[in-house]
């Protein structure tokens, strides 16, 4: 025999897939910080901001100092391209922080200074002296480096590499042309930083910013600025009760989540599937409703496999029970059939005849009395086979029906009234074997006109089956649709009849019943419509 079971190997728990898939996203978002760099990038273009604001308030001062000297022939630099300047009406020229730490951005360490060619125009000297006191106090609290370079990118202002040449580093070119220039660039730190700064690359980097200083649309200097971005670490120390309220919200989020998962779907299914193995087991009270549904999807996968339960498990103890009928009914004939061959047989291989001619005869009318009942019975149950099979698309018209049953029943009044043009969902051949078995049924007690009702509701068609036969007792109305049941067994009633007719109305989605009656007996079927 084929098995359909699982193969048995190692399956994660819908709890664990659940759990494992709540954890990743709670902590997607630091594996973003540390794996995406996301965090360090905000980081870097909060520096760049921070730089080109600083720089630029202090290429307005250094510029007004320059106009200040064009009268005294202060010499300029070189002229910009006219692509390169501003439109003159635009009023404001946004400079925005573009350098990604995930890109192709960072550059090799800042080379050093060089000698300059010629030293330093005096003016220029003069006004990075004037710029000095300023760049020292902005220093103190923006911890930034500040270089003041003349048009020819000598430095006449800055703690360090004054005097010296910084035109050949690749920003201040570009700035010398005109053109705003920043560059990441790898840093040496003093000391190695701990461990676990490390994770972040934003430590091991410098931003460096040139902003050049235009006088006349000509560059009179720059402006050359350079920070280290603010650690990861530090950042997250600094705003830690914003993170951590922010870790509790993702946690209690992702617990929230976990239980609506858990009361939703996980529980509703460990349900079920405890509920299908109680059933396997036979437990019978464990068809009763799931006491926590979930979701739609699980309360109609719960309905159809309860009711799927249900039905096979009806089914088993009609079998047990139709078998057990089966047993009985057959029994008794085949005992019959049986005993009269025997002693048939004993008085053929007697000396002297023990059986006269009339009991011989008797005899062999009994087992062929006994084989017809055989017969009927088992040409009763191919039509039951049949019957319990289920529909195909069947469809056919009352009236059609009617008129073949008139046909063959024609000894009897078979009168039918109302609705008759209605199409139900069985075919004609199963509507046939119904209405012939109640007529048969009726006429074998005695009846001698049958009347057919149809009455049209919105989507099916009640018909009531009267007959003015002899009325079924109390003791029996319970009975009658019992398989093998029968009060005429003597003139060779199988009972088969109305267990078939039930059989056909149940397997087309229909419904018979046996109306209350004291005089006539009177059958309502419910048949579903097209």
């Amino acid at each position: 025999m084929t098995s359909f079971r699982a193969r048995q190997k190692w399956r994660p728990s819908l709890s664990l897939v659940t759990f494992t898939v709540l954890v990743l996203v709670a902590v997607l978002p630091l594996m973003g910080l540390f794996f995406f760099r996301l965090y360090d990038n905000q980081l870097i273009h909060q520096t760049q901001a921070e730089l080109i604001a600083q720089s630029r308030v202090l290429a307005a001062i250094y510029a007004e100092e320059v106009k200040a000297r064009l009268g005294h022939g202060i010499p300029l630099g070189a002229a910009v391209p006219q692509e390169a300047l501003p439109d003159p009406g635009d009023q404001v020229t946004p400079i925005r922080p573009a350098l990604d730490l995930a890109g192709n951005d960072l550059l090799r360490r800042r080379p050093d200074a060089l000698p300059a060619a010629k030293p330093a125009d005096p003016a220029y000297v003069e006004i990075g002296a004037r710029l000095m006191p300023i760049i020292l106090e902005t220093q103190k609290v923006t911890l930034a480096g500040f270089r003041i370079l003349d048009p020819q990118g000598v430095v006449v202002a800055g703690r360090q590499e004054v005097g010296q040449s910084l035109a050949h580093i690749e920003e201040v070119a570009a700035a010398l042309r005109g053109e705003y220039s920043a560059a990441l660039r790898i840093r040496m730190p003093d000391k190695p930083p701990p461990p676990i700064y490390s994770i972040s690359r934003g430590v091991g980097v410098h931003v460096f910013s040139a902003m050049p200083v235009l006088v006349n649309d000509r560059v009179v200097g720059v402006i050359y600025t350079s920070r280290t971005p603010s650690n990861i670490f530090d950042h997250l120390y600094q705003e830690r009760g914003r993170f951590l309220l922010a870790g509790l919200a993702v946690a209690l989020a992702t617990i929230a989540i976990g239980l609506v998962f858990s009361r939703t779907v996980t529980r509703p299914m460990r349900e079920l599937v405890d509920r299908a193995v109680r059933i396997g087991r036979g437990d019978r009270s464990a068809f009763q409703p799931l006491q926590h549904y979930g979701t739609r999807e699980l309360a109609q996968l719960s309905d159809s496999f309860l009711d799927m339960a249900q039905q096979l498990s009806r089914r088993s103890d009609y079998i047990a029970t139709f078998s057990a009928h089966l047993t009985h009914e057959l029994k008794s004939p085949l005992t019959s059939i049986k005993g009269a061959a025997e002693l048939l047989l004993d008085s053929l291989q007697s000396k002297s005849d023990t059986l006269t001619r009339t009991e011989q005869k008797t005899f062999i009318t009994n087992i062929l009395g006994d084989v017809d009942r055989l017969d009927a019975m088992s040409q009763r149950l191919r039509e039951l086979a049949r019957a319990e099979s289920g529909p195909q698309n069947e469809q056919t018209q009352l009236s059609a029906v009617i008129d073949a049953l008139k046909s063959r029943f024609p000894r009897q009044t078979i009168t039918a009234s109302d609705c008759l043009e209605r199409t139900i969902g069985m075919s004609a051949e199963k509507a046939m074997i119904v209405l012939t078995h109640l007529t048969d049924n009726a006429v074998r007690h005695n009846a001698t006109s049958v009347q057919i009702e149809a009455a049209s509701e919105s989507s099916s068609v009640r018909l009531t089956v009267s007959n003015d036969g002899d009325p079924i007792s109390d003791a029996n109305r319970d009975k009658i649709f019992d398989a093998f049941f029968t009060t005429r067994r003597d003139t060779g009633g199988t009972g088969m009849g109305l267990a078939i007719v039930q059989a056909v109305m149940v397997s087309h989605g229909g419904s018979i019943r046996l109306l209350p009656s004291s005089r006539s007996v009177a059958f309502e079927l419910q048949f579903a419509a097209v």
